[in-house]
């Protein structure tokens, strides 16, 4: 029974997830349609139940009345059946009624709803731009991610399970206590009417704060993860009080959002507590002098004054749910922010499959400067540049830094779009191809040779994920990684390629990280290969020594080579010299010394095969 209910919300959706609403409510329902036929279920089992327990009070006081005016004799057989009615309801429909409502709260909602949202929202995240990534901090974002599905979660589910209980409850309580004598209702009217004033000025400062404090929370965490990201950093310089003095900062901004929430909160049980008591004693005093007067019966102040003491008793848990309600629809209007941010790079409508039959690759008149830097970049990055390389051509990047070589490199990748101009392979216009054919159709190698946290072979895999252990083995040859990586161990135990490298592969050292990464780019064998300072982490023995294995990859390959160690691209096909985002010359090495010109100073300049720091 339980594993039916679980099995009534599908956590993974197949459907490519959109990008969400940025208004509030919109957003909420985007992420809610699966779930809503379940949600309306809970609302409806709430309602019953407001519904029969307020049916109980009325019954109480009718058994009251019938006590008092009724001889014992006789009590049971004119009244049996109806206590028995009541015993059904009390025994069997009150508690299947719960039970139904349980388990569609916690089989089918509670775990199911907000994986489904976390699951979209990944899905969402994990095709964003590349410049959405550069400009937040990846722990703040994973922290959004995750409290903003539970907070989309809570509000959903306490707007149809709270909302729909309290609103049927104080309504029936209300036709209830009118029904025995219309002025009993009327403390019950006047204790809304300041119940909801108390809510309109209080909840809403809630949510702002508990908003503020999302948004704090989130900061606190992206600080808390960037600080142990790069702990290496910390360590040399020795500024661990100094990542404390960084880190106690972010906490304050968070402390100070839960001050002004608990003052807030304070202030609402206070003012709750006198309104409550001020119902309490008006219903029973009102009770009592109508009873005394002889306009009610005894059974009248039975269900007034009993009524009188559930709200009391109620008021609080339904101040704080909604105040829970206000605080999680402020965690939503954070993740909002964040989450519903659109793609700046899209797939076009009707995007093909990249074809790559030769691997010609031509720049025509691109220009591109980022989007958001004008003040600091008023100039383009790529200016007008005219660039073609032959298929199978190996091109190497020459120029000082800012030149506009990794540039170049992100636009082919499809990282940014131009900002005006044309980039094909084989006569195919990039942004017209779909990202991750393009992406496929290319390996890449660069100097920050990031590593995922797991195993060896898995990383080697990425590149392949269908490659057999002899192809995974070949390309840790070509790497030549085959002799570190048996020796490699995690604590964990696991040897070799099953040993886990840690995050970003903190536990290898930069040449094996690089060796590593060159093996995935070998095992994917992409007709496209980019080298941007792909030897720079490793030393001149090893670099020596995979030159050849280079060779052998970029063997058919169009290459594009990056490097400011210039004697590591002197022999390419053709050298291409950009400064300022435009190319001055181009030409094979012999042929660019005998010009003369910025490239024959740059080689005059080295010190041990590097770019000297001024040209640097």
């Amino acid at each position: 029974m339980f594993a039916w209910f679980e099995r009534r919300i599908d956590p993974y959706p197949s459907e490519m997830p959109g990008m969400p609403p940025r208004a509030l409510w919109r957003f909420v329902l985007h992420y809610s349609r699966g779930a809503l036929p379940w949600l309306g279920l809970l609302a409806l089992g709430s309602g019953l139940i407001a519904i029969v327990e307020v049916m109980l009070f009325g019954w109480l006081g009718d058994l009251v009345d019938r006590l008092s005016d009724t001889p014992r004799e006789l009590f049971w057989a004119q009244n049996g059946w109806r206590i028995a009615g009541m015993a059904l309801v009390l025994l069997v429909l009150l508690p299947g009624i719960n039970a139904l409502s349980s388990m569609v709260m916690h089989q089918a909602l509670l775990g199911n709803f907000p994986q489904r949202i976390r699951w979209q929202a990944h899905r969402y995240l994990l095709r964003q731009s590349i410049g959405y990534f550069q400009d937040e901090f990846s722990g703040r974002i994973s922290q959004r991610l995750m409290q903003t599905a539970l907070a989309v979660r809570e509000v959903a589910m306490k707007l149809m399970d709270v909302g729909s209980y309290v609103v049927i409850y104080f309504l029936g309580a209300l036709v209830l206590a009118a029904h025995q004598d219309w002025r009993l209702a009327l403390p019950f009217v006047v204790w809304a009417a300041a119940y909801c004033v108390m809510l309109g000025i209080i909840v809403p400062r809630l949510g702002r704060v508990a908003q503020a404090q999302a948004d704090a929370r989130s900061a606190m965490t992206g600080r808390i993860v960037d600080s142990y990201t790069n702990i290496a950093t910390v360590k040399l310089f020795s500024h661990s009080d100094r990542e404390e003095r960084w880190m106690r900062d972010g906490m304050d901004r968070f402390l100070d959002t839960v001050h002004r929430q608990m003052r807030l909160s304070s202030a609402q049980d206070i003012t709750l507590s006198l309104i409550n008591v001020w119902l309490v004693a008006s219903v029973a005093g009102l009770g009592l002098w109508l009873w005394s007067s002889d306009r009610v019966a005894v059974g009248a102040v039975a269900v007034a004054v009993p009524l009188a003491f559930r709200l009391n008793n109620m008021a609080h848990w339904i101040m704080w749910e909604f105040a829970a309600l206000f605080e999680n629809i402020g965690t939503v209007r954070d993740g909002i922010s964040s989450l519903a941010m659109p793609r700046t790079v899209q797939d076009r409508p009707g995007a093909q499959p990249l074809l790559v039959n030769r691997g010609e690759i031509c720049f025509d008149q691109v220009t591109f400067r980022y989007q958001g830097r004008e003040e600091a970049h008023p100039l383009p990055v790529l200016d007008d540049l005219n660039l073609t390389l032959r298929p199978g051509e190996r091109v190497g990047l020459v120029g000082r830094s800012g030149a506009g070589k990794s540039t170049l490199v992100n636009l082919l990748l499809r990282f940014h779009d131009v900002e005006s101009g044309q980039i094909t392979i084989d006569g195919q216009d990039v942004s017209q191809v779909t990202q991750d054919s393009l992406r496929a159709a290319i390996g890449v190698v660069t100097q920050d040779s990031a590593l995922l946290h797991r195993s060896v072979r898995d990383n080697i895999a990425y590149g392949r994920p269908d490659a057999t252990e002899d192809q995974i083995r070949a390309a840790l040859r070509l790497a030549e990684a085959e002799d570190f990586v048996p020796r490699l161990s995690d604590g964990a135990g696991r040897r070799g390629l099953d040993a886990h490298v840690g995050e970003r592969g903190v536990k290898l050292s930069g040449g094996q990280r690089q060796r590593i990464s060159i093996a995935r780019v070998a095992l994917k064998d992409a007709p496209i290969l980019i080298l941007d300072e792909a030897t720079s982490a490793l030393d001149s023995e090893v670099e020596a020594a995979i030159q050849s294995r280079l060779e052998a990859l970029m063997e058919g390959k169009t290459v594009i080579a990056i490097a400011h160690r210039l004697s590591t691209i002197a022999a390419m096909d053709r050298l291409v010299v950009m400064d300022g985002g435009r190319i001055l010359e181009q030409g094979t090495h012999a042929e660019l010394l005998a010009k003369g010109g910025l490239y024959a100073r740059l080689w005059q300049r080295q010190s041990g095969g590097f770019l000297a720091a001024e040209d640097a």
